[in-house]
């Protein structure tokens, strides 16, 4: 399997030609100039994705982005309706009843009734709560900081997806580089081979050596099939993470490429203090718990409403108007209430909170701690992922140097097909090396844009 990439580091694996299966691949490709950004995010306007489009694709193929964002607008919406409890509450209401029977009492000739058999009241009520010591500012605050921890869980989820997405790409490159760099070798020894087969027809050399020579290139063979293999498997993951999974071959470009940089530790461990999401998430889970707790202070405070309510009913006894006539009414009201008696759940609730909130303070301490640790292990990664680098230069330069030593020898009959067979082995183990290299390094550089709290997709 390829080797994950994460804030804790990068993972090492030994520089055998076995290795090559242990690899991922870096590439800092750019987009194609004059198509729409669009259009390679999805790969419509070429034949395959650049890192920027695979990244964009898969931002917007996947569900879990959706399903934060929809998150968000329903914090959104709840924000809305605490700040609805600013305004005054108006309802209609509508009501008949009949009553059979009434009562009645006969006055000489005439009935009277003290209720009409049937009743109507139509009016309407406004209430608002005039004060509330800061209870409904409390809810709303505590609302907006809700928002903004939703928003922040995008953003972090956009993060991790998108360094997901440049993972595999890498994978599938380096898959292609060190498949690349396996049929160097096997066009190599099989160049080789023919040589020592004409060597061997004119009887200067032993159809040994021939025979030693293709098991070294069945060998090679053999690790290009696994090498396919995990291309192939690589190809299914983006395919997946782009939820196309009745395409698992995934075009993508791109080729490696080493471009140093310096690296300034405490610029970037204060761009990390700054930008990181994970201090922005701790930070908000901070303000939720404080604005938790000054809500459940104000929980137990005393609120004043007034009310009205004007409409038409009948059933009214006045002088000159008959039971049964509608007259118009006005009610009005004024309600203090005052909580006497919880049970102590207040003050047990008011307990929770401070707890809540030093835990979050401690949260983001060691979040802090975290992040100044991811900071200098990325850096730490590119420092010795370079001196790596210029060591396999070296390496290839020699080894190539040894190969062609190794083949004059054999060629004039002063040395052994062996010592060519080990530097065809060496060359290409030096060759996997500098690839490794220049993928620590290059990852190092995007573990560091992580870490920093950088955003790649933009």
């Amino acid at each position: 399997m390829f080797p994950r990439f994460n804030s804790a580091g990068l993972a090492g694996s030994p520089l055998l030609l076995g290795a090559a299966l242990l690899l991922a691949s870096p590439v800092l490709a750019q987009n194609q100039p004059g198509v729409p950004a669009s259009a390679q995010a999805i790969g419509l306007a070429s034949d395959s994705l650049t890192l920027g489009g695979t990244v964009q694709a898969v931002l917007d193929a996947n569900p879990g982005v959706t399903n934060l964002t929809e998150l968000a607008n329903a914090a959104s919406s709840r924000l809305n309706q605490s700040q609805a409890g600013f305004l005054p509450q108006i309802t209609g209401t509508a009501t008949y009843t009949r009553l059979d029977p009434v009562s009645k009492v006969a006055f000489g000739n005439d009935v009277l009734s003290f209720v009409p058999n049937n009743n109507f009241d139509a009016h309407l009520t406004a209430q608002y709560e005039l004060l509330d010591f800061g209870k409904r500012s409390a809810t709303t605050n505590l609302s907006r900081s809700q928002v903004q921890t939703a928003q922040d869980n995008i953003v972090v989820a956009r993060r991790d997806l998108a360094f997901n997405a440049a993972q595999v790409y890498y994978n599938i490159l380096f898959a292609r580089e060190s498949i690349r760099v396996q049929d160097e070798q096997i066009a190599s020894l099989v160049a080789h081979r023919n040589e020592m087969q004409k060597r061997v027809e004119a009887g200067v050399s032993t159809k040994f050596d021939v025979t030693t020579t293709d098991v070294r290139i069945t060998q090679a063979q053999n690790t290009k099939l696994d090498l396919q293999n995990q291309l192939r498997n690589q190809q299914v993951q983006l395919a997946r993470l782009l939820h196309k999974p009745q395409q698992a071959d995934v075009p993508v470009k791109g080729h490696l490429e080493y471009q140093p940089q310096p690296v300034n530790l405490e610029a970037e461990l204060a761009k990390a203090a700054q930008n990181r999401p994970e201090v922005k998430l701790s930070k908000d889970a901070e303000a939720t718990a404080e604005l938790q707790s000054k809500l459940i202070e104000r929980s137990n405070m005393p609120s004043l409403g007034v009310g009205a309510q004007m409409g038409g009913k009948n059933g009214y006894i006045l002088p000159n108007v008959a039971i049964t006539d509608i007259r118009f009414n006005t009610v009005g009201v004024a309600q203090l209430s005052v909580p006497i008696y919880d049970g102590g759940k207040n003050r047990k609730q008011r307990v929770e909170a401070v707890a809540n909130y030093r835990s979050a303070v401690a949260r983001t301490q060691d979040t802090q701690e975290q992040i100044r640790a991811d900071v200098r292990q990325a850096a730490n990664n590119m420092e010795f992922s370079q001196a790596r680098y210029d060591n396999a230069l070296q390496q290839v330069a020699q080894a190539t140097d040894a190969l062609t030593r190794a083949k004059g020898r054999y060629r004039y009959g002063v040395g052994q097909n062996l010592d060519v067979l080990d530097a065809e082995t060496q060359l290409a183990q030096s060759r996997l090396a500098r690839a490794q290299a220049m993928y620590n390094y290059t990852l190092g550089q995007y573990q560091l844009r992580r870490a920093t709290g950088e955003q790649i997709w933009q």
